[in-house]
């Protein structure tokens, strides 16, 4: 479903989207974005591509609020070329995180607030608490909770928390399948 209130094209490049993405009214998909199938962006988030591109998986939501952003030459704060941003399958954005060139893996989860920064790589199933800054180049391993700013390591994640991050996206999932009725 493609909403052209959402879509803008720079330059040549033109978002696209897999089969049933929900974009809610607000959101902004800019430039060289793709979203997977069965994704979801909320209201009033804000995914540009200009620099740069952004991949988005399949059955990830990225909720109200969010800004995600790529670098270019000149612009990264790790110092070399510029960086995209992608985002894996299942993951889980908070509200107002704000991402940017970086990397997110399957099933992760960032908290409300938080904000990733140029060339981290968050790895699957790993849970970054609201509110946490994950500074450059930082590497978060799989299965790792991270809190604080900037965030470091806390612990394993424990059962509870496995469970969230693979019960999350479904539960958007099936939110968004209500959305896209409406």
């Amino acid at each position: 479903m493609v909403q052209s209130e959402n879509i803008y094209k720079f330059h040549e490049s033109i978002p696209k989207l897999g089969e049933d993405v929900f974009l809610a009214p607000g959101s902004k998909i800019i430039g060289d974005v793709f979203i997977g199938s069965n994704s979801s962006i909320w209201y009033n988030c804000v995914l540009r591509g200009d620099v740069n591109f952004i991949r988005v998986g399949s059955n990830t939501n990225i909720q109200d609020g969010t800004v995600v952003h790529v670098s270019s030459n000149g612009f990264s704060a790790t110092g070399g070329g510029g960086a995209p941003t992608q985002i894996g399958d299942n993951v889980t954005i908070g509200h107002n995180a704000t991402i940017h060139a970086c990397t997110i893996n399957n099933y992760s989860l960032i908290g409300m607030g938080a904000i990733v920064l140029d060339g981290a790589v968050i790895n699957e199933m790993s849970f970054i608490a609201a509110g946490a800054l994950v500074t450059p180049k930082t590497i978060v391993k799989e299965e790792e909770l991270w809190a604080g700013n900037p965030a470091k390591y806390i612990r394993k994640i424990n059962d509870k928390e496995k469970k969230l991050l693979l019960n999350t996206p479904q539960i958007y999932s099936n939110l968004r399948k209500q959305f896209l009725k409406k």
